[in-house]
């Protein structure tokens, strides 16, 4: 029972630092990573796709499987930094054969006359992690600027000994200012396809040697 029996104990007592010394603190800051350079956007593990309303009750998400890009970054001047991106029309990829054929269609982005959906940068600027990038955005033969703001991720290096960073961005356009106006009315009011559009970037981008 000696383990549930109450004892006196005298209470630990710790020494008072001697006079006139100062306690120390240890004290760390901060840096953050200079990924300043040039660098490849890899395909394999970056996702450019989009969410759209579906019916007016549900959404449907894709994304383009064939896609190229580069991009310079400068974090002492970031509006020196610059990003160039190619999407292949052809490749885009909703999970359903039959609208990815209504997709690359006339209707939509028209893939046989125009193969490419393009951005480059025009402009950037940073504030902390968040760099706002304003480009040129070209969906079939229409030009019109977006601003994305894109939240940097981290820089790692991989298995490989490739140095990389990443990116997540989004921003909603209206398809309409690019000419995409098919649509479809619904028996119970409203349309089949919203006309704002929710573009998302998961970048993943190596350095160049």
């Amino acid at each position: 029972m000696a383990l549930f029996s109450r004892k006196n104990r005298t209470p630990a007592t710790t020494s008072a630092p001697a006079t006139g010394s100062t306690p120390t603190t240890a004290t760390t800051t901060a840096v953050a990573p200079d990924i300043s350079g040039s660098y490849t956007i890899d395909p394999s593990h970056t996702r450019v796709g989009f969410n759209a309303r579906h019916a007016m009750v549900t959404s449907v998400r894709g994304a383009f499987g064939d896609l190229s890009g580069h991009a310079v970054v400068d974090t002492a001047v970031p509006s020196s930094s610059s990003v160039e991106l190619v999407l292949k029309t052809a490749s885009v990829d909703t999970g359903s054969a039959d609208r990815d054929g209504h997709l690359v269609s006339a209707d939509f982005f028209d893939a046989e006359t125009h193969p490419d959906i393009t951005f480059a940068s025009t402009a950037v600027v940073r504030d902390g992690d968040t760099w706002s990038i304003t480009g040129d955005l070209t969906i079939k033969g229409t030009t019109k600027p977006v601003t994305i703001d894109f939240d940097f991720l981290g820089t790692s290096l991989d298995p490989f000994g490739n140095t990389r960073i990443g990116f997540e961005g989004a921003t909603t356009v209206n398809r309409k200012d690019w000419g995409l106006t098919w649509n479809a009315a619904l028996e119970t009011g409203g349309v089949l396809v919203s006309d704002k559009i929710k573009l998302e970037f998961d970048v993943s981008a190596i350095k160049n040697a």
